[in-house]
Protein backbone atom coordinates (compact mmCIF):
# COMPACT_ATOMS: atom_id res chain seq x y z
CA UNK A 1 0.00 0.00 0.00
CA UNK A 2 1.26 3.48 -0.83
CA UNK A 3 0.29 6.32 1.47
CA UNK A 4 1.37 9.84 0.58
CA UNK A 5 0.81 13.06 2.50
CA UNK A 6 1.53 16.40 0.83
CA UNK A 7 1.58 19.74 2.64
CA UNK A 8 2.44 23.11 1.16
CA UNK A 9 3.01 26.70 2.22
CA UNK A 10 4.58 29.72 0.54
CA UNK A 11 5.14 33.44 1.06
CA UNK A 12 4.80 35.95 -1.79
CA UNK A 13 6.63 39.19 -2.43
CA UNK A 14 5.06 42.37 -3.75
CA UNK A 15 5.52 41.25 -7.36
CA UNK A 16 3.46 38.13 -6.73
CA UNK A 17 6.40 35.71 -6.77
CA UNK A 18 6.72 33.50 -3.70
CA UNK A 19 9.94 33.81 -1.71
CA UNK A 20 9.82 30.42 -0.08
CA UNK A 21 7.81 27.22 0.05
CA UNK A 22 7.47 24.13 2.22
CA UNK A 23 5.91 20.92 0.96
CA UNK A 24 5.93 17.35 2.17
CA UNK A 25 4.96 13.83 1.24
CA UNK A 26 4.75 10.41 2.83
CA UNK A 27 4.68 7.18 0.87
CA UNK A 28 4.09 3.66 2.12
CA UNK A 29 4.22 0.90 -0.52
CA UNK A 30 2.87 -2.61 0.04
CA UNK A 31 3.54 -5.40 -2.47
CA UNK A 32 2.55 -9.07 -2.42
CA UNK A 33 4.23 -11.74 -4.52
CA UNK A 34 2.54 -15.17 -4.59
CA UNK A 35 4.75 -18.25 -4.81
CA UNK A 36 6.02 -19.28 -8.24
CA UNK A 37 7.88 -22.15 -9.92
CA UNK A 38 11.67 -22.14 -9.51
CA UNK A 39 13.73 -25.36 -9.89
CA UNK A 40 16.76 -23.58 -8.38
CA UNK A 41 17.54 -20.30 -6.60
CA UNK A 42 20.78 -18.33 -6.53
CA UNK A 43 22.24 -15.59 -4.30
CA UNK A 44 20.53 -12.75 -6.21
CA UNK A 45 17.33 -14.58 -7.14
CA UNK A 46 13.78 -13.50 -6.47
CA UNK A 47 12.58 -15.72 -3.61
CA UNK A 48 10.01 -18.15 -5.09
CA UNK A 49 8.07 -18.36 -1.80
CA UNK A 50 5.05 -16.13 -1.26
CA UNK A 51 6.16 -12.82 0.23
CA UNK A 52 4.76 -9.44 1.23
CA UNK A 53 6.96 -6.40 1.77
CA UNK A 54 6.51 -2.70 2.49
CA UNK A 55 8.55 0.47 2.19
CA UNK A 56 7.96 3.87 3.77
CA UNK A 57 9.41 7.29 3.05
CA UNK A 58 8.54 10.80 4.21
CA UNK A 59 10.13 13.76 2.44
CA UNK A 60 10.20 17.46 3.32
CA UNK A 61 10.65 19.83 0.35
CA UNK A 62 11.97 23.19 1.57
CA UNK A 63 12.80 25.97 -0.88
CA UNK A 64 13.84 29.60 -0.61
CA UNK A 65 14.30 32.21 -3.35
CA UNK A 66 17.37 34.20 -2.32
CA UNK A 67 16.88 36.64 -5.17
CA UNK A 68 14.99 36.67 -8.46
CA UNK A 69 16.33 33.83 -10.55
CA UNK A 70 18.09 31.88 -7.80
CA UNK A 71 16.62 29.33 -5.40
CA UNK A 72 17.96 26.74 -2.95
CA UNK A 73 16.16 23.52 -2.03
CA UNK A 74 16.69 20.88 0.67
CA UNK A 75 14.93 17.51 0.90
CA UNK A 76 15.50 15.64 4.17
CA UNK A 77 13.85 12.23 4.07
CA UNK A 78 12.89 9.42 6.43
CA UNK A 79 13.08 5.90 4.94
CA UNK A 80 12.20 2.45 6.19
CA UNK A 81 11.38 -0.99 4.81
CA UNK A 82 12.46 -3.53 2.21
CA UNK A 83 11.67 -4.41 -1.38
CA UNK A 84 10.72 -7.96 -2.32
CA UNK A 85 13.81 -10.20 -1.91
CA UNK A 86 15.78 -7.15 -0.70
CA UNK A 87 15.44 -5.50 -4.12
CA UNK A 88 17.00 -8.42 -6.01
CA UNK A 89 15.93 -10.95 -8.60
CA UNK A 90 14.34 -8.93 -11.42
CA UNK A 91 16.16 -6.55 -13.77
CA UNK A 92 12.95 -4.58 -14.28
CA UNK A 93 12.35 -4.43 -10.55
CA UNK A 94 8.66 -4.14 -9.57
CA UNK A 95 8.83 -1.18 -7.13
CA UNK A 96 10.34 2.21 -7.86
CA UNK A 97 9.68 3.03 -4.19
CA UNK A 98 12.12 0.31 -3.04
CA UNK A 99 15.72 1.40 -2.64
CA UNK A 100 18.71 -0.93 -2.78
CA UNK A 101 19.19 -0.22 0.93
CA UNK A 102 16.62 -1.78 3.24
CA UNK A 103 16.32 -1.23 7.00
CA UNK A 104 13.76 -2.31 9.56
CA UNK A 105 13.93 0.94 11.54
CA UNK A 106 13.32 4.42 10.12
CA UNK A 107 16.43 6.48 9.35
CA UNK A 108 17.01 10.03 8.11
CA UNK A 109 19.00 11.16 5.06
CA UNK A 110 19.40 14.43 3.20
CA UNK A 111 18.56 13.15 -0.28
CA UNK A 112 18.68 16.47 -2.11
CA UNK A 113 20.44 19.78 -1.45
CA UNK A 114 20.73 21.87 -4.59
CA UNK A 115 20.62 25.34 -6.09
CA UNK A 116 18.75 26.41 -9.21
CA UNK A 117 19.76 29.46 -11.27
CA UNK A 118 17.33 30.68 -13.95
CA UNK A 119 18.37 33.18 -16.62
CA UNK A 120 15.42 34.63 -18.54
CA UNK A 121 15.94 34.99 -22.29
CA UNK A 122 12.57 36.50 -23.16
CA UNK A 123 9.47 35.08 -24.75
CA UNK A 124 5.98 34.65 -23.36
CA UNK A 125 5.55 35.10 -19.61
CA UNK A 126 4.47 31.89 -17.90
CA UNK A 127 3.35 31.25 -14.33
CA UNK A 128 4.67 28.34 -12.29
CA UNK A 129 2.38 27.02 -9.57
CA UNK A 130 3.85 26.05 -6.20
CA UNK A 131 4.89 22.42 -6.02
CA UNK A 132 7.51 20.19 -4.46
CA UNK A 133 10.90 21.76 -5.26
CA UNK A 134 9.15 24.55 -7.17
CA UNK A 135 8.41 28.04 -5.85
CA UNK A 136 5.43 29.82 -7.42
CA UNK A 137 6.19 32.75 -9.68
CA UNK A 138 6.36 34.15 -13.21
CA UNK A 139 9.17 33.43 -15.65
CA UNK A 140 9.95 33.79 -19.35
CA UNK A 141 9.23 30.82 -21.62
CA UNK A 142 12.76 31.04 -23.04
CA UNK A 143 15.46 30.61 -20.43
CA UNK A 144 18.58 28.83 -19.25
CA UNK A 145 18.30 26.81 -16.03
CA UNK A 146 21.38 25.61 -14.16
CA UNK A 147 20.89 23.10 -11.33
CA UNK A 148 23.77 22.03 -9.10
CA UNK A 149 24.34 20.14 -5.86
CA UNK A 150 22.95 16.84 -4.62
CA UNK A 151 19.97 15.60 -6.61
CA UNK A 152 18.80 12.76 -8.85
CA UNK A 153 19.85 12.75 -12.51
CA UNK A 154 16.33 11.43 -13.22
CA UNK A 155 14.92 14.70 -11.82
CA UNK A 156 16.08 16.37 -15.02
CA UNK A 157 16.78 13.67 -17.62
CA UNK A 158 14.68 10.83 -19.07
CA UNK A 159 11.38 12.30 -17.82
CA UNK A 160 8.01 11.16 -19.16
CA UNK A 161 4.67 12.73 -18.24
CA UNK A 162 2.86 9.39 -18.02
CA UNK A 163 5.53 7.07 -16.62
CA UNK A 164 8.15 8.59 -14.34
CA UNK A 165 6.81 8.78 -10.77
CA UNK A 166 6.19 5.56 -8.81
CA UNK A 167 4.27 7.58 -6.23
CA UNK A 168 1.51 8.40 -8.73
CA UNK A 169 1.80 6.29 -11.91
CA UNK A 170 3.67 3.08 -12.76
CA UNK A 171 5.87 1.25 -10.24
CA UNK A 172 8.24 -0.85 -12.37
CA UNK A 173 11.81 0.42 -12.68
CA UNK A 174 12.07 -0.28 -16.40
CA UNK A 175 8.81 1.58 -17.11
CA UNK A 176 9.31 4.73 -15.01
CA UNK A 177 12.91 5.05 -16.29
CA UNK A 178 14.66 3.89 -19.46
CA UNK A 179 16.05 0.49 -18.48
CA UNK A 180 19.36 0.86 -20.32
CA UNK A 181 20.04 4.38 -18.97
CA UNK A 182 22.52 3.48 -16.21
CA UNK A 183 22.24 6.89 -14.57
CA UNK A 184 24.73 8.02 -11.93
CA UNK A 185 23.39 7.40 -8.43
CA UNK A 186 24.12 6.05 -4.99
CA UNK A 187 22.06 3.13 -3.66
CA UNK A 188 19.17 5.56 -2.97
CA UNK A 189 19.20 7.03 -6.47
CA UNK A 190 20.94 10.38 -5.79
CA UNK A 191 24.27 11.92 -6.77
CA UNK A 192 26.33 15.13 -6.87
CA UNK A 193 26.48 17.07 -10.09
CA UNK A 194 25.47 19.96 -12.30
CA UNK A 195 23.01 20.22 -15.20
CA UNK A 196 22.14 23.01 -17.62
CA UNK A 197 18.92 23.34 -19.66
CA UNK A 198 18.38 25.71 -22.58
CA UNK A 199 14.65 26.18 -23.22
CA UNK A 200 13.46 27.80 -26.45
CA UNK A 201 9.95 27.85 -27.95
CA UNK A 202 9.47 24.21 -29.13
CA UNK A 203 12.79 22.66 -28.06
CA UNK A 204 15.11 22.14 -25.07
CA UNK A 205 18.73 21.05 -24.86
CA UNK A 206 20.09 19.57 -21.62
CA UNK A 207 23.54 18.46 -20.49
CA UNK A 208 24.86 17.24 -17.16
CA UNK A 209 27.92 16.00 -15.29
CA UNK A 210 27.37 13.67 -12.31
CA UNK A 211 29.41 11.61 -9.85
CA UNK A 212 29.33 7.83 -9.99
CA UNK A 213 29.51 5.68 -6.87
CA UNK A 214 32.98 4.76 -5.59
CA UNK A 215 32.16 1.10 -6.27
CA UNK A 216 29.24 -0.04 -8.48
CA UNK A 217 25.89 -0.03 -6.67
CA UNK A 218 27.11 1.21 -3.29
CA UNK A 219 26.11 3.86 -0.76
CA UNK A 220 29.22 6.07 -1.13
CA UNK A 221 29.61 8.54 -3.98
CA UNK A 222 32.89 9.55 -5.58
CA UNK A 223 33.26 13.17 -4.47
CA UNK A 224 36.13 14.27 -6.74
CA UNK A 225 34.47 13.40 -10.09
CA UNK A 226 37.28 10.95 -10.92
CA UNK A 227 34.45 8.57 -11.78
CA UNK A 228 31.66 10.37 -13.58
CA UNK A 229 28.77 10.44 -16.03
CA UNK A 230 28.30 12.87 -18.90
CA UNK A 231 24.73 12.99 -20.21
CA UNK A 232 22.98 15.08 -22.86
CA UNK A 233 19.36 15.20 -23.98
CA UNK A 234 17.53 16.95 -26.82
CA UNK A 235 13.77 17.48 -26.48
CA UNK A 236 11.35 18.51 -29.22
CA UNK A 237 7.78 19.53 -28.44
CA UNK A 238 5.72 18.69 -31.52
CA UNK A 239 1.99 18.94 -32.20
CA UNK A 240 0.32 15.88 -33.73
CA UNK A 241 -3.43 15.78 -34.31
CA UNK A 242 -3.57 19.22 -32.72
CA UNK A 243 -2.07 18.00 -29.43
CA UNK A 244 1.41 18.73 -28.09
CA UNK A 245 3.65 15.70 -27.62
CA UNK A 246 7.33 15.29 -26.81
CA UNK A 247 10.27 13.44 -28.34
CA UNK A 248 13.50 13.14 -26.33
CA UNK A 249 16.83 11.66 -27.38
CA UNK A 250 19.31 11.02 -24.58
CA UNK A 251 22.94 9.91 -24.74
CA UNK A 252 25.34 9.22 -21.88
CA UNK A 253 28.84 8.00 -21.10
CA UNK A 254 29.90 6.56 -17.75
CA UNK A 255 33.63 6.65 -16.99
CA UNK A 256 34.91 4.69 -14.01
CA UNK A 257 36.39 1.46 -12.66
CA UNK A 258 34.18 -1.26 -14.10
CA UNK A 259 34.60 -4.91 -14.99
CA UNK A 260 34.34 -6.58 -18.40
CA UNK A 261 32.01 -9.58 -18.55
CA UNK A 262 34.27 -11.45 -20.99
CA UNK A 263 37.40 -10.79 -18.92
CA UNK A 264 35.62 -12.02 -15.78
CA UNK A 265 34.53 -15.22 -17.54
CA UNK A 266 38.03 -15.78 -18.97
CA UNK A 267 39.65 -15.33 -15.53
CA UNK A 268 37.17 -17.73 -13.96
CA UNK A 269 37.89 -20.35 -16.63
CA UNK A 270 41.64 -20.01 -16.07
CA UNK A 271 41.33 -20.32 -12.28
CA UNK A 272 38.44 -22.83 -12.12
CA UNK A 273 36.33 -20.34 -10.17
CA UNK A 274 33.10 -18.36 -10.48
CA UNK A 275 33.32 -15.19 -12.59
CA UNK A 276 33.31 -11.92 -10.67
CA UNK A 277 33.53 -8.54 -12.40
CA UNK A 278 35.02 -7.02 -9.22
CA UNK A 279 38.24 -8.96 -9.94
CA UNK A 280 38.77 -7.41 -13.37
CA UNK A 281 37.73 -3.80 -12.81
CA UNK A 282 39.77 -1.13 -14.56
CA UNK A 283 39.18 2.44 -15.67
CA UNK A 284 36.95 2.30 -18.74
CA UNK A 285 33.90 3.84 -20.41
CA UNK A 286 30.37 2.61 -21.01
CA UNK A 287 27.86 4.44 -23.20
CA UNK A 288 24.18 4.27 -24.06
CA UNK A 289 21.19 5.90 -25.74
CA UNK A 290 17.52 6.36 -24.88
CA UNK A 291 14.55 7.56 -26.92
CA UNK A 292 11.49 8.77 -24.97
CA UNK A 293 8.15 9.51 -26.64
CA UNK A 294 4.83 10.81 -25.30
CA UNK A 295 1.75 11.86 -27.23
CA UNK A 296 -1.77 12.79 -26.09
CA UNK A 297 -4.34 11.26 -28.46
CA UNK A 298 -7.44 12.87 -26.91
CA UNK A 299 -8.06 15.11 -23.91
CA UNK A 300 -7.98 12.03 -21.67
CA UNK A 301 -6.03 9.39 -23.58
CA UNK A 302 -2.26 9.31 -24.22
CA UNK A 303 0.41 6.93 -25.47
CA UNK A 304 4.09 6.76 -24.52
CA UNK A 305 7.17 4.72 -25.33
CA UNK A 306 10.77 4.24 -24.25
CA UNK A 307 13.54 2.63 -26.32
CA UNK A 308 17.01 2.31 -24.78
CA UNK A 309 20.32 0.58 -25.49
CA UNK A 310 23.75 0.54 -23.84
CA UNK A 311 27.18 -1.03 -24.19
CA UNK A 312 26.67 -4.50 -22.76
CA UNK A 313 30.33 -5.49 -22.66
CA UNK A 314 30.79 -4.29 -19.08
CA UNK A 315 28.91 -4.64 -15.80
CA UNK A 316 25.97 -2.43 -14.90
CA UNK A 317 27.32 0.31 -12.67
CA UNK A 318 24.41 2.01 -10.89
CA UNK A 319 20.90 1.10 -12.08
CA UNK A 320 20.18 -2.44 -13.24
CA UNK A 321 21.22 -5.21 -15.64
CA UNK A 322 19.40 -4.07 -18.77
CA UNK A 323 21.31 -3.53 -22.02
CA UNK A 324 18.30 -3.03 -24.27
CA UNK A 325 14.71 -2.21 -23.46
CA UNK A 326 11.48 -1.41 -25.26
CA UNK A 327 8.47 0.00 -23.37
CA UNK A 328 5.08 0.95 -24.82
CA UNK A 329 2.18 2.16 -22.73
CA UNK A 330 -1.17 3.92 -22.50
CA UNK A 331 -2.62 6.32 -19.93
CA UNK A 332 -6.32 7.15 -19.65
CA UNK A 333 -8.09 9.66 -17.41
CA UNK A 334 -11.55 8.68 -16.19
CA UNK A 335 -13.73 11.32 -17.89
CA UNK A 336 -15.61 8.69 -19.95
CA UNK A 337 -17.03 7.24 -16.70
CA UNK A 338 -17.38 10.64 -14.98
CA UNK A 339 -14.18 10.24 -12.96
CA UNK A 340 -11.91 12.83 -14.66
CA UNK A 341 -9.23 12.72 -11.96
CA UNK A 342 -8.90 8.93 -11.98
CA UNK A 343 -6.13 7.36 -14.08
CA UNK A 344 -5.72 3.94 -15.69
CA UNK A 345 -2.29 2.90 -16.92
CA UNK A 346 -1.15 -0.10 -18.98
CA UNK A 347 2.40 -0.78 -20.14
CA UNK A 348 4.53 -3.55 -21.66
CA UNK A 349 8.31 -3.76 -21.13
CA UNK A 350 10.69 -6.06 -23.02
CA UNK A 351 14.17 -6.12 -21.43
CA UNK A 352 17.31 -7.87 -22.62
CA UNK A 353 21.04 -8.24 -21.94
CA UNK A 354 24.05 -8.68 -24.22
CA UNK A 355 25.63 -12.00 -25.23
CA UNK A 356 28.60 -11.18 -22.98
CA UNK A 357 26.29 -10.64 -20.02
CA UNK A 358 24.43 -13.86 -20.78
CA UNK A 359 27.69 -15.82 -20.68
CA UNK A 360 28.66 -14.20 -17.39
CA UNK A 361 25.39 -15.07 -15.64
CA UNK A 362 25.31 -18.55 -17.20
CA UNK A 363 28.71 -19.22 -15.59
CA UNK A 364 27.37 -18.23 -12.15
CA UNK A 365 28.29 -14.56 -12.02
CA UNK A 366 26.34 -12.07 -9.92
CA UNK A 367 25.24 -8.57 -10.84
CA UNK A 368 23.92 -5.63 -8.86
CA UNK A 369 20.31 -6.90 -9.07
CA UNK A 370 20.31 -10.36 -10.64
CA UNK A 371 22.19 -13.67 -10.52
CA UNK A 372 20.48 -17.06 -10.21
CA UNK A 373 23.81 -18.93 -10.12
CA UNK A 374 23.13 -20.25 -13.64
CA UNK A 375 21.31 -19.23 -16.80
CA UNK A 376 20.78 -22.33 -18.96
CA UNK A 377 17.80 -20.92 -20.88
CA UNK A 378 17.90 -17.21 -21.65
CA UNK A 379 14.72 -15.30 -22.48
CA UNK A 380 13.76 -11.66 -22.69
CA UNK A 381 12.41 -10.36 -19.40
CA UNK A 382 8.81 -9.50 -20.28
CA UNK A 383 6.75 -7.31 -17.94
CA UNK A 384 3.14 -6.17 -18.15
CA UNK A 385 1.96 -3.61 -15.60
CA UNK A 386 -1.51 -2.18 -15.07
CA UNK A 387 -2.68 0.27 -12.41
CA UNK A 388 -5.79 2.19 -11.45
CA UNK A 389 -5.58 5.36 -9.37
CA UNK A 390 -8.91 6.71 -8.08
CA UNK A 391 -9.43 10.14 -6.55
CA UNK A 392 -11.45 9.66 -3.34
CA UNK A 393 -11.68 13.42 -2.78
CA UNK A 394 -9.52 16.40 -3.75
CA UNK A 395 -6.68 15.54 -1.41
CA UNK A 396 -6.85 11.74 -1.44
CA UNK A 397 -6.42 9.11 -4.15
CA UNK A 398 -6.29 5.33 -3.83
CA UNK A 399 -4.90 2.85 -6.32
CA UNK A 400 -4.19 -0.78 -7.15
CA UNK A 401 -1.31 -2.19 -9.22
CA UNK A 402 -0.67 -5.53 -10.93
CA UNK A 403 2.50 -6.75 -12.64
CA UNK A 404 3.09 -9.95 -14.61
CA UNK A 405 6.78 -10.83 -15.03
CA UNK A 406 7.87 -13.58 -17.44
CA UNK A 407 11.49 -14.82 -17.32
CA UNK A 408 12.60 -12.88 -14.21
CA UNK A 409 16.34 -12.14 -14.49
CA UNK A 410 16.12 -13.44 -18.10
CA UNK A 411 15.73 -17.01 -16.85
CA UNK A 412 13.13 -19.13 -18.64
CA UNK A 413 13.44 -21.80 -15.91
CA UNK A 414 11.94 -19.53 -13.24
CA UNK A 415 8.51 -17.94 -13.05
CA UNK A 416 6.33 -16.44 -14.32
CA UNK A 417 5.79 -14.10 -11.36
CA UNK A 418 2.80 -11.98 -10.37
CA UNK A 419 3.17 -8.92 -8.12
CA UNK A 420 0.17 -7.17 -6.58
CA UNK A 421 0.29 -3.73 -4.98
CA UNK A 422 -1.89 -0.99 -3.53
CA UNK A 423 -1.39 2.75 -3.30
CA UNK A 424 -2.80 5.71 -1.34
CA UNK A 425 -1.82 9.32 -2.01
CA UNK A 426 -2.88 12.27 0.18
CA UNK A 427 -2.14 15.93 -0.62
CA UNK A 428 -2.91 19.19 1.16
Amino acid sequence: MTFALFLGWGAANAAGNDRWSVHGQMTNVWLFQPGFTAPYTGPNSLDPRAKARETFDATLFVGVRLFDGFEIYANPEIDQGFGLSNTLGVAGYPSGEAYKVGKSNPYVRLQRLFGRLTIDLGGETQHLEADANQIAGDHAADDIVVTFGKLSAADIFDANTYAHDPKTDFLNWSIVDSGAYDYAADAWGYTYGVAAEWNQDWWTLRAGLFDLSKVPNTTELETDFSQFEIVAEAEARLALWGRAGKVKLLGYINRGRMGSYREAVALAAATASTPDTALVRRYASRAGLALVLEQPLTDDFAAFARLSYDDGSKEAYEFTEINRSLVVGLSLHGSPWNRPHDTVGLALALNGISAAAQSYFAAGGLGILIGDGRLPHYGAETIVEAYYSAQVFDELSAGLDYQFIANPAYNEDRGPVSVLGARLHFEL
